[in-house]
């Protein structure tokens, strides 16, 4: 054995060149190995692959099991059915729950996850932090619960290979797994990289072969990309709302006042849930569903707009709460460069709860509101932002058709926006942000006023529930531009057959205009004058009646017997009037406005051939046929050479005198100028103005004259629904319409329909009109023809005796309607005698 220490060196060692060659070599080789083997770790370099801390993967750090739905979950059985079958299905894919904040995405998730476990399925639920390097271990964790070798991480680990792309291949070839996302309301910063989800290139990526469910408040196609299932979460129905606070609070009222409670708040279900654990605690100071409505009103910023003390801080808090849970939205907004979304929703809050017209959110209001620097490109995206995030919907555009260009309409929420409005600071910014409001408002009025023929008229309808607040913003100052603003659109209403909203500010100007100046003003007269016609054009006939006679008094005492404001309060009492059946009385007083019209403003006034229209309308329901048609022809003469061929006057005159001449038994010539006017009213009124529906009834009725049976039956029914789109189920119009349906039907021998209809009608038309109106008349006239076509005989005839003996009453013994009446009992007694005689010679005969 040698001893180093003591034993002589050899003779190269005493060489220092050599030694120190030696030592350098080594040292040098040394450091090519160390660097070698780093770059062997590091994997390949040109495809950005680098090593991954994968610590945290076996030692998971925080649950990834779901949150326990607590209740049951209401009204989102479609959309967890969606879900179930997509779980159950042979494959996989991607389903995106979205929507604004406080629908129930992570609840509805959570079901969702509860039900796949129950089903036997691997469930992972992963809460998305804001942090893409989080969500990658996260989903490495999951891969790896579902399976993924230790060999593969470490592949992963020293970066030979990509975990996001290890993680969804080892995915892609297990199935029966859901995976849930949660919150993801940030996409773009997923990763890993840059760019939305919709590459599939990311964390998120529908190509599993199990279900990867994400929830998040964008609701954009364009961010999740083509293959991803996006579920658009709606605020619940009423009956599902109310069922949820009768779930949290049983005992705190019935199922109606639950759901009147759900309505007010607006089927959120964060919003119900806050107002059922409210009412649960026993030491609330509102414990019932109609008690808790009731202080929404003057205690709403307590109940449901309250600050939190730990939502500044934390997002999870801020979600649980309705005041902070949109904050969170137009936070991500603002730090995404939309500057001026959070201002936007904020006027827009200022608002009433009704669609707006896009055309309303110009740069120049919403600088002129908020002071802050807009142009179109910086409000476009401010809106565009707002509705990627569920806060802004977009309804149905508006539009009459037939070229016209549909309205874009802007709406928020209803909680959405009565807690924004509710959170402003007052009384700045919002007394500028009203100010500027009514200014536009204005503003925007005068320009639909002033658009050609009907253009403006889908517009006007918009704007009509936001002018009461304005009117009532100015009644200290500038009332009368105001009210201006007001019967300008009003004006505008009626002449596109708007009644409900044309009845709206007419109600509101009144009562403005009492208060003010007094129900004996004549700016007050001459608005319950238009109060009185938009009722009567609503079918609401004895309240249009009442208001036109007390109108008419108040003339005749303060301006005198033959003002012509006199003479029109006298005309349109004749014309409800005549509504109401009391057509004797409505001729009486129309000969006598059409003399003093005529005297005092001459033969070719408007309103003097308004007049002579609408006695010819008294003649023709006295059953006057020929000196109505008279009247009719020599008034469109008239009024075409004065007011030109496409005046709506002229299309109702040609309409009047149509009908006219059917009355006659002129059925082609009759069905010739309904044609005419048909084609003319679609043009210049459009499809569903209530005039064109009048044309196309009373074309129909005229080829059922004709014989025509099938068309006249198609042409009915399709008006027939229009109407009730349009004008609701009561309606006059509407019941008329059903009339002459059944009529149609009972001409093509479909009596058994026909009689239902008829007995559907007449009591509807008792109910509204009463049992002595004319038209409750023939509906039982017409009720009882369609039982004997049944062969129900007695019931005809009895109907019919009852009928003759109210048309004797009421219309006269010579009426066209009651000699209808008594030859159509006369048949009914003959039919009835004839099967009397028919099973008397069927009697078996006595032995």
């Amino acid at each position: 054995m040698t001893n180093y220490v003591t034993a002589e060196l050899p003779e190269w060692a005493e060489n220092g060149v050599l030694v120190w060659s030696a030592f350098g070599s080594l040292a040098v080789v040394s450091l090519g190995l160390f660097f070698w083997e780093r770059r062997l770790a590091a994997g390949p370099q040109d495809d950005g692959v680098r090593p991954v801390p994968l610590r945290r993967i076996a030692a998971g750090g925080h649950s990834m099991n779901p949150p326990t739905v607590s209740a049951r979950v209401r009204g989102r059985e479609a959309e967890l059915e969606r879900i179930g079958t997509l779980v159950r299905g042979p494959g996989g894919g991607m389903v995106v729950v979205c929507g604004a904040g406080g629908l129930g995405k992570t609840t509805l998730a959570a079901e969702a996850a509860a039900r796949a476990r129950a089903e036997g399925r691997v469930v992972v639920w992963i809460r998305w932090r804001d942090d893409p390097a989080q969500l990658g271990q996260d989903l490495a964790q999951a891969a790896h619960i579902l399976g993924l070798p230790e060999d593969r991480l470490e592949e992963a680990r020293t970066g030979r290979v990509s975990l996001v792309d290890a993680v969804w291949e080892h995915l892609a070839t297990v199935e029966g797994w859901l995976i849930v996302v949660d919150n993801v309301d940030a996409p773009s910063r997923v990763g890993p990289g840059a760019g939305p989800p919709a590459a599939y290139r990311g964390w998120l990526r529908p190509h599993g072969g199990g279900v990867l469910l994400v929830t998040s408040r964008d609701t954009t196609r364009q961010t999740w990309g083509p293959d991803a299932d996006l579920i658009h979460l709606q605020p619940l129905a009423d009956d599902a709302g109310g069922a949820v606070l009768l779930d949290a609070a049983p005992h705190a009222g019935t199922e109606t006042e639950a759901e009147s409670l759900a309505v007010r708040l607006g089927g959120l279900p964060l919003g119900l849930n806050t107002a059922g654990t409210y009412l649960s605690v026993p030491t609330s100071r509102h414990r019932t569903f109609a008690a808790y409505q009731h202080a929404l009103e003057a205690e709403f910023a307590d109940l449901l707009g309250a600050e939190h003390p730990g939502a500044a801080a934390d997002p999870a808090v801020a979600r649980r709460v309705v005041r902070h849970t949109w904050d969170l939205s137009l936070d991500q907004l603002h730090q995404d460069g939309y500057t001026l979304a959070r201002p936007v929703l904020q006027l827009l809050a200022l608002l009433e709860p009704a669609p707006v017209p896009r055309s309303l959110m110009t740069p120049g209001f919403v600088t002129d509101a908020t002071g802050l620097p807009a142009t179109a490109g910086s409000v476009d995206a401010a809106l565009a932002g707002l509705h990627q995030y569920g806060l802004l919907h977009t309804p149905g555009a508006a539009g009459p058709g037939d070229g016209v260009p549909p309205v874009s309409q802007l709406q928020l929420h209803p909680l959405v926006r009565e807690v924004t409005a509710h959170t402003l600071a007052r009384p700045e910014p919002t007394t500028a942000w009203l100010a500027a409001i009514d200014e536009h408002l204005a503003q925007a009025v005068d320009m639909v006023t002033g658009m050609p023929g009907r253009t403006g008229w889908p517009t006007a309808r918009l704007l009509a529930p936001h002018l009461p607040a304005h009117l009532d913003r100015s009644t200290q100052h500038g009332l009368t531009t105001a009210v201006d603003t007001l019967d300008d659109l009003a004006d505008a209403l009626s002449d596109a057959g708007a009644a409900s909203e044309e009845l709206l500010l007419r109600r509101h100007v009144l009562d403005a205009e009492t208060d003010h100046l007094g129900p004996d003003h004549r700016d007050t007269l001459n608005s319950r004058n238009n109060l009185a016609n938009a009722l009567n054009r609503l079918g609401e006939y004895q309240q249009a009646a009442d208001l036109h006679r007390q109108n008419l008094t108040d003339r005749e005492r303060t301006l005198g017997p033959n003002h012509p404001n006199t003479l029109t309060s006298r005309n349109n009492l004749a014309n409800t009037l005549g509504d109401l059946g009391e057509y004797q009385q409505a001729a009486d007083l129309h000969r006598q406005t059409l003399t003093d019209r005529e005297r005092t403003l001459g033969p070719d006034h408007p309103d003097t051939l308004a007049s002579r229209n609408n006695l010819a309308n008294a003649l023709n329901r006295l059953g006057e046929y020929q000196q109505a048609a008279d009247l009719h022809r020599q008034n469109l003469t008239d009024r075409e050479r004065t007011l030109g061929p496409d005046h709506p006057n002229v299309l109702g005159g040609r309409h009047n005198l149509a009908s006219a001449l059917n009355r006659l038994g002129e059925y082609q010539q009759a069905a010739d100028l309904h044609r005419q006017n048909l084609t003319d009213r679609e043009r210049i009124l459009g499809p569903d103005h209530p005039d064109t529906l009048a044309s196309r009834n009373n074309l129909a009725n005229t080829l059922g004259d004709l014989g025509e049976y099938q068309q006249a039956a198609d042409l009915h029914r399709q008006t027939l629904t229009d109407r009730e789109r349009t004008l609701g189920p009561d309606h006059p119009n509407v019941l008329g319409g059903r009339h002459n349906l059944a009529s149609a039907l009972g001409d093509l021998g479909e009596h058994q329909q026909a009689a239902d209809l008829h007995r559907q009608n007449l009591t509807d038309l008792e109910r509204t009109l009463g049992p002595n109106h004319p038209d409750t008349l023939t509906s039982r006239n017409n009720l009882a023809s369609a039982l004997g076509n049944l062969g129900k005989h007695q019931q005809a005839a009895d109907l019919h005796r009852q009928n003759l003996a109210d048309r004797e009453r009421i219309l006269g013994p010579d009426h066209p309607d009651t000699l209808t009446s008594r030859n159509n009992l006369a048949i009914a007694r003959a039919r009835l005698a004839e099967v009397g005689r028919r099973r008397w010679w069927q009697l078996p005969r006595r032995g």
